[in-house]
């Protein structure tokens, strides 16, 4: 049977080396991207190393719910599904708000894969054994950890309100993980570490990003972020492929994989089910309108 691979944000940086990592090992890839010119470069790359069935590319704007929906529904066509890697992510310098009026950082580094992998979970079912990877970050050290609403009290400041995205998503990655427990579906999160990207060449040079107390200290900050972000995009891409593929997780879930592409302990805000509990709800509440249509 095919073994279908879905990479969302596949057309570059670490996606496009997870997407690479999966086609190699057999897999039949689909990626996701808002822009065609470089999914289609994607294509020939993925095309170049595949030893499994032609990969295919989906345009898609995941910071749209309205378009996760659309996406979901177009995957949902080609049948089943083994590997769901939702790779997908952005920093913001400033606050900014998607189409849906839903504050950007947490929209598109939770609640977009958390409402894609929902509308997916037939396709993945119906493929298992299969597994959903959700990309995971260090950053959720530097957040806050109050989800009584989608936008934490104080200013606005980047690069932890990435964190408190992601903290959220690794919330409902270990939820999901019990919740499927048994099943032939198991969840990891995988901390790729860190690595030079669009992203981080885009976000991590202001010192907007960081609360006014580490402004202070802009200069040792920078400096952490640029050794933090110093290896290549393959390199970082480890961790997910290890968690998509490697038969030592077979039978396990729950766990996630860190950058030297091995079991981490978890953060322990993830791993409290009150926080859990407050995501899952905020999760629900702001993705309903698309969950039900």
């Amino acid at each position: 049977m095919e073994r279908q691979a879905v990479v969302t944000a596949g057309t570059g940086g670490i996606g496009l080396e997870t997407a690479l990592g999966l086609a190699e090992r057999g897999y039949t890839v689909t990626v996701t991207g808002r822009d065609a010119e470089r999914g289609a470069r994607a294509m020939e790359r993925i095309a170049a190393v595949a030893t499994g069935g032609r990969p295919r590319f989906l345009a898609a704007d995941l910071s749209s719910l309205g378009e996760v929906r659309g996406l979901a529904l177009d995957l949902a066509a080609l049948g089943t599904l083994t590997v769901l890697v939702n790779n997908v992510g952005a920093m913001f310098a400033e606050r900014q708000q998607t189409v849906d009026g839903i504050e950007a950082s947490f929209a598109v580094n939770h609640l977009s894969p958390y409402l894609l992998t929902e509308l997916l979970l037939d396709q993945l079912r119906a493929g298992g054994p299969s597994r959903i990877v959700n990309v995971s970050s260090a950053a959720v050290k530097a957040a806050k950890r109050t989800f009584d609403a989608v936008e934490p009290p104080g200013g606005y400041y980047g690069f932890h309100w990435y964190g408190r995205a992601k903290l959220a998503n690794l919330a409902y990655t270990l939820d999901l993980a019990e919740r499927l427990r048994g099943t032939d579906v198991t969840v990891f999160a995988a901390d790729p570490g860190g690595a030079a990207t669009r992203m981080t060449d885009g976000t991590l040079t202001s010192p907007r990003i960081v609360s006014p107390g580490l402004r202070l200290l802009w200069p040792l900050v920078r400096r952490r972020f640029e050794r933090s972000t110093a290896s290549p995009a393959a390199t970082a891409a480890r961790s997910s492929v290890f968690a998509a593929t490697d038969p030592s997780l077979d039978g396990r879930t729950g766990l996630l994989i860190g950058p030297q592409a091995q079991p981490a302990p978890v953060p322990p805000a993830s791993a409290d089910p009150r926080i859990a509990a407050d995501v899952i709800r905020l999760s629900r509440e702001h993705t309903r309108r698309w969950a039900l249509a």
